[in-house]
């Protein structure tokens, strides 16, 4: 293989582990991935080092060692782009994709999202279906139906304009929270309570949580505990929101 050969296939593997660190993979499966893909493409062995916001990848052919550094800008969790990348290593794999074809896959990935015409009402039903689990009655779920569809649309919003997301966060939870508070003010359902427990569950952040938690448990213990940390202020964020509108409310 000619230098000019690793050097471009160095830089489809690098850029194929920072999309999928970008869009929400857990660390295992970067490393897995890269070095499968860099050595369907000829390279002898791929070594990765990962950390919170960058990533240093090494690859080596005939005694000849490229390294290069990428630094990671989050983008949210979106599966689509994990899954085509797992795709493209299986079937550069295969023998059916080369390095050009590889390039041109790359160029045209793009994150797919769902419209918010169905979000919206999804979030709505799945935060109503946690009310009745909880032991709320009808009126209970349908106010956290509404609440949760709003804090949504909150959501989206703020994030459609590129707002800090601990700051969307935090308005989120008190947008949704003051609507959830409609049950207290009007005697219109018998567990309020549960209202406001289970319209605010959207704000979880699950899928970091149990990314972190997979990071340790497979030895990315920095990576591991950077996402642990930043789970851990959306869930600050949110606990700040919901205290704001329980303070202005009158719940406490």
């Amino acid at each position: 293989m000619y230098a000019d050969n690793q050097n471009d296939i160095t830089r489809l593997v690098v850029r194929s582990a920072q999309l999928l660190l970008a869009y929400g993979a857990d660390s295992d499966l970067v490393e897995e991935l890269s070095q499968r893909l860099g050595k369907a493409l000829g390279l002898a062995s791929v070594e990765l080092s990962i950390s919170s916001n960058a990533l240093v990848l090494t690859s080596l052919v005939h005694g000849r060692c490229i390294t290069t550094t990428r630094r990671i800008r989050a983008h949210g969790i979106n599966m689509m782009v994990v899954c085509e990348l797992q795709r493209l290593c299986l079937l550069t794999e295969k023998g059916v994709y080369g390095a050009n074809e590889v390039r041109r896959r790359l160029a045209r990935i793009k994150p797919k999202t769902y419209p918010a015409k169905i979000v919206i009402p999804i979030i709505g039903i799945s935060c109503a279906s946690f009310c009745h689990l909880f032991g709320g009655d009808l009126m209970a779920c349908v106010l956290t139906f509404l609440a949760s569809s709003i804090g949504m649309a909150v959501r989206l919003y703020l994030a459609k304009r590129h707002y800090n997301l601990l700051v969307n966060f935090a308005i989120t939870a008190f947008v949704t929270n003051v609507v959830a508070q409609t049950g207290y003010i009007f005697p219109i359902t018998d567990t309020p309570q549960v209202t406001l427990a289970a319209s605010v569950l959207m704000l979880v952040p699950g899928f970091p949580l149990i990314n972190a938690i997979s990071d340790m448990v497979k030895g990315h213990i920095n990576v591991g505990i950077s996402r642990w940390g930043n789970a851990s202020l959306l869930t600050l964020a949110s606990v700040i929101g919901i205290t704001i509108a329980m303070q202005l409310g009158g719940i406490f």
